[in-house]
């Protein structure tokens, strides 16, 4: 007896010492645009998880200007090399820049987050929105089929960072599309306290 409770106390302790993997697979808003990888707020995230509580490696595999069907393309290999314990996707923006259908973009969503499922990993989804300057219609279709996703697969869906980081000019480059390397702490910050209670 005292030897099964010795061994079930060193798996418990052993497992303690484990800390997950969280694959970050995102394009640009993700990648560090125009800024060192190191300053991009996934390659910050860890440490802000680490202060609620849970022990955490974070792999970015953002790449920019990548859409939801480039990401799906590079899934299959991220998931065998690195094997997470979690995949946040932010994708989509560049989808919806580029005008491309909503079907075509939940398609390739729905089919990444079967393959992380499949892999035994947990799926978490950004919402992304596209400028309203593409049309009422679109951008409402664009914006729902994100939500309607997370229902249907009952997965989290976690907000867009870059709604509270536009409202501050002097954290956005010039392009208004991208946040500068000032903002990516507060965006490490405020993504750890969104992915944290599903960790």
């Amino acid at each position: 007896m005292m030897r099964f409770l010795s061994v079930l106390l060193l798996v418990l302790f052993s497992q303690q010492g484990i800390a997950a993997t969280l694959l970050v697979l995102g394009d640009s808003l993700s990648a560090g645009y125009q800024m060192p990888a190191e300053k991009s707020w996934p390659s910050l995230l860890g440490p802000e998880i680490e202060k609620n509580g849970h022990e955490i490696t974070v792999i970015n595999a953002s790449i920019s200007g990548d859409t939801t069907g480039n990401g799906l393309a590079r899934l299959p290999a991220l998931l065998k090399s690195h094997s997470p314990d979690f995949v946040l996707i932010e994708l989509g923006a560049n989808d919806g820049l580029r005008g491309f259908a909503p079907t075509t973009i939940r398609n390739n969503l729905t089919q990444m987050i079967t393959q992380i499922e499949t892999a035994g990993a947990i799926p978490l989804l950004m919402q992304i929105y596209v400028p309203p300057n593409y049309g009422k219609r679109y951008s409402e279709y664009f914006a729902n089929l994100y939500q309607d996703i997370s229902k249907e697969y009952e997965i989290p869906l976690l907000p867009f960072f870059l709604e509270h980081i536009i409202l501050k000019p002097e954290w956005m480059m010039e392009d208004g599309l991208h946040p500068k390397a000032d903002a990516q702490p507060w965006i490490a910050g405020y993504m750890a306290e969104q992915i944290s209670p599903h960790l």
